[in-house]
């Protein structure tokens, strides 16, 4: 637990931490030096004073173990391998891995993985878990995907993992990733009520309430992208109608764009007409942030109907704060203006008035940076039945 505190702290004393764990300075001050003994702490300085004597802090030695974080999203992966410092260790990967339709997708899933852990120059028995955050319906207690890269056989997902790689893996919905990663990184590190949308490729929710990530009672709570914002909208991939994802995702934005340019609309965006859906999705954001009219007003309608749905959750949760994050937190800017039109329509305004729209700082990065505290929001579990290195053996024990 004090690894978990000074990972997610930084740098904290003595008495900081007895506080913290209700237990007497000389417990503490004991368990510090075994970690400093087995080369997992360092001494890091002392704090500021605030009256007599400045007490020594310490913070967990960045080369003792690392996190290996996996972000995958519909049309691709990124892999980064982080010191417990989280700065990157390794050069990050990002390789184009589509789930949908691929049967072959899990495969090349691990298959990168492990690559990529052959290539680093590090000890594989020194990377103390992987973290993946993934789209889909994510069973974390069974280690289970229900919509994508399912493993033949009785494996579940985290088990096919962690013995493709030999490291203890553990998976999660990709918008509560991005919610965690909010919580104890970004902006909400001291709220209790906050909705966190992930603008990608879809339009993902995760939500905390209480300070704690909200799963509701299956564990899927959070499919904003399914809200029905329409009666007779576009046809979604579920199989419904209307819903907020087949009308403003960044999927549908990027397929509006093309259509737009084959129509014969004016924009720096001509050249992207036969690129990739990806590369067309981050050509708009690049293009709305010069200024491009076509690009802002395509985002801007997406930003509209995006305050609708959003209209609909703060009728139901009230919440403090609602963070735009994920990879179009880029334009948040540039969304947040007809969001706020929307919320103005469609919000009671006693409900809405104390709600803070905000733009995340961590933005395309916060995925990953959320599969790496995954780990580490892991690393007290009971790792039976898993593969230990040795230095996990000795911090379970």
């Amino acid at each position: 637990m004090i690894i978990k505190e000074l990972y997610f702290e930084g740098a904290l004393s003595c008495a900081e931490l007895s506080e913290l764990f209700s237990r007497s300075i000389p417990i503490i001050s004991k368990a510090i030096n075994e970690l400093i003994a087995e080369g997992m702490a360092i001494e890091q300085g002392h704090a500021p004073s605030s009256g007599g004597r400045r007490p020594q802090t310490y913070a967990l030695k960045p080369d003792a173990l690392y996190i290996l974080a996996v972000a995958v999203d519909q049309l691709s992966t990124r892999i980064q391998l982080f010191d417990l410092l989280n700065k990157p260790a390794a050069d990050q990967w990002n390789v184009t891995l589509e789930l949908l339709n691929n049967p072959d997708s899990l495969l090349s899933l691990a298959g990168y993985i492990n690559q990529y852990i052959a290539g680093a120059a590090v000890d594989p028995d020194k990377i103390a878990g992987i973290g993946i955050g993934m789209p889909g319906f994510v069973d974390i207690n069974q280690g289970i995907n229900y919509t994508y890269l399912n493993p033949e056989g009785d494996q579940t997902l985290t088990e096919y993992l962690t013995q493709s790689t030999g490291i203890a893996t553990y998976i999660d919905n990709d918008s509560s990733l991005i919610a965690l990663a909010e919580q104890k990184f970004g902006l909400t590190r001291s709220q209790d009520s906050v909705m966190v949308i992930n603008l990608g490729w879809g339009i993902g929710l995760g939500m905390i309430v209480d300070g704690r990530i909200f799963r509701g009672h299956d564990g899927f709570a959070g499919e904003f992208s399914h809200i029905p914002i329409s009666e007779d909208g576009a046809l979604c991939v579920c199989g419904k109608q209307g819903c907020l994802e087949a009308e403003a995702s960044m999927l549908v934005v990027a397929k509006k764009a093309r259509e737009g340019i084959i129509q014969g609309k004016l924009s720096t965006l001509q050249s992207m007409k036969d690129e990739s859906p990806e590369k067309m999705g981050d050509a708009i954001m690049e293009a709305a942030c010069t200024g491009d009219q076509f690009a802002i007003d395509l985002l801007s309608e997406a930003g509209y109907r995006i305050g609708k749905a959003l209209a609909i959750l703060i009728h139901i949760m009230n919440p403090g704060t609602i963070i735009l994050s994920g990879r179009g937190a880029k334009v948040g800017k540039i969304l947040l203006a007809p969001i706020q039109h929307a919320l103005n329509k469609y919000c009671i305004p006693r409900l809405a008035v104390n709600t803070n729209l905000l733009i995340s700082e961590l933005g395309y990065n916060s995925q990953i940076i959320g599969a790496a505290v995954l780990v580490m929001e892991n690393f007290d579990r009971d790792l039976q039945h898993q593969v230990l290195t040795p230095n996990q053996a000795i911090m379970e024990k």
